[in-house]
C-alpha cells in the first residue's frame, strides 16, 4: 500500500479519537481554570493534561512517518511541528490550546461544512471558549488586572474575535496580549473560513442547477428527436401506404382494360 494511502487511513481512523482526547483536554483545563482546585488536584490534572498531551505529539510523528515525501510535508507542516513542541516549554503551555482547536476543527469541520449555520457557530463558541479560559487563566492574578472573572473573559472574547474591541476590558500581561493577537487572527481566519463556504455552497448550488437544466433540456430534445422520429415513421407509412392504393388502383385499372378490350365487340 502506498504511503499516502496508509497517511490517509491514519488521518481517517484517528480524527475522532484525537477528538474526544481533545474534549477530555478541554474539560480538564476548564477544570483547572474555573474551579481552582488545591495544589495536589492541580498536579495531577496537569500530569493528565500532559498525557492527552502527548498523544497529539504521537499522532504528529506518526503523520510525518507515514508521508511519502517526509522532508516535504515536515517543511509544509512547520506550524504543526511549533504547536506541538512550543507548548513543553512552560511560558509556551498555552499553545496547547492551539493543537486542541486544531484537532477539533480537523474532526468536526468536515462533517458540519456543508452546514455553513452550525459551522459558524460552533467554531465561534469554540474559539471564544478557549480563548476566554486562557485569557482568564492569565489575567485574573495579574496587577492592575481587568478581565478577573470568566463572564469577563467571554466578554472580551466575544468583542475581540469580532474586531470590535470596546476597550472595557484589555489584557495587561504579554502573554494576554499574545491570546488577543491569536484570537484577532483567529476571528479573521473564520470569517475566510466562512466566506469560502458560503461562496463554494452558492458555486456548488448553481451548478447543481445548471446541471439540472441541462439534464432536463437533453431529456426534452431526446424526447422531440423519437417524437420526430415516430412521426416520420407514420409519415413514411402513411406515404407508403397511398403508393400502395394508387398501385392497386393502377393494376385495377388496368385490368379493368383488357377486360374491355377482351370483350369488346369486333
Amino acid at each position: 500500500m502506498a504511503s499516502s494511502q496508509r497517511l490517509e487511513q491514519w488521518e481517517s481512523r484517528s480524527e475522532w479519537v484525537l477528538a474526544a482526547v481533545a474534549v477530555i483536554f478541554l474539560v480538564v483545563y476548564s477544570v483547572q481554570v474555573l474551579a481552582e482546585p488545591p495544589r495536589a488536584v492541580n498536579n495531577t490534572l496537569d500530569a493528565v493534561m500532559t498525557v492527552l498531551y502527548v498523544t497529539f505529539v504521537v499522532d504528529y510523528v506518526v503523520r510525518l512517518t507515514l508521508a511519502p515525501q517526509r522532508v516535504r510535508w515536515f517543511f509544509r507542516h512547520l506550524l504543526d511541528l511549533a504547536i506541538v513542541v512550543l507548548p513543553f516549554l512552560r511560558p509556551l503551555r498555552l499553545l496547547r490550546l492551539v493543537v486542541l482547536v486544531k484537532v477539533l476543527h480537523r474532526a468536526g469541520g468536515d462533517a458540519i461544512r456543508g452546514r455553513v449555520v452550525m459551522y459558524t457557530a460552533a467554531s465561534a463558541t469554540l474559539l471564544v471558549y478557549v480563548a476566554s479560559l486562557a485569557m482568564l487563566e492569565t489575567e485574573r492574578n495579574a496587577a492592575e488586572a481587568t478581565i478577573t472573572n470568566f463572564g469577563e473573559a467571554v466578554w472580551w472574547s466575544i468583542v475581540t474575535v469580532t474586531t470590535v474591541g470596546y476597550g472595557d476590558e484589555y489584557p495587561v500581561t504579554t502573554t494576554g496580549r499574545v491570546i488577543a493577537v491569536l484570537l484577532m487572527i483567529g476571528g479573521i481566519s473564520l470569517i475566510g473560513v466562512i466566506t469560502a463556504t458560503v461562496a463554494s455552497w452558492i458555486v456548488e448550488r448553481v451548478s447543481e442547477e445548471d446541471s439540472a437544466h441541462r439534464a432536463a433540456t437533453a431529456a426534452q430534445i431526446d424526447e422531440l428527436r423519437d417524437e420526430i422520429r415516430h412521426l416520420s415513421r407514420q409519415l413514411r407509412g402513411h406515404d407508403a401506404g397511398r403508393e400502395h392504393t394508387r398501385h392497386l388502383e393502377r393494376e385495377s385499372a388496368s385490368h379493368d382494360e383488357v377486360r374491355r378490350g377482351a370483350w369488346s365487340p369486333r
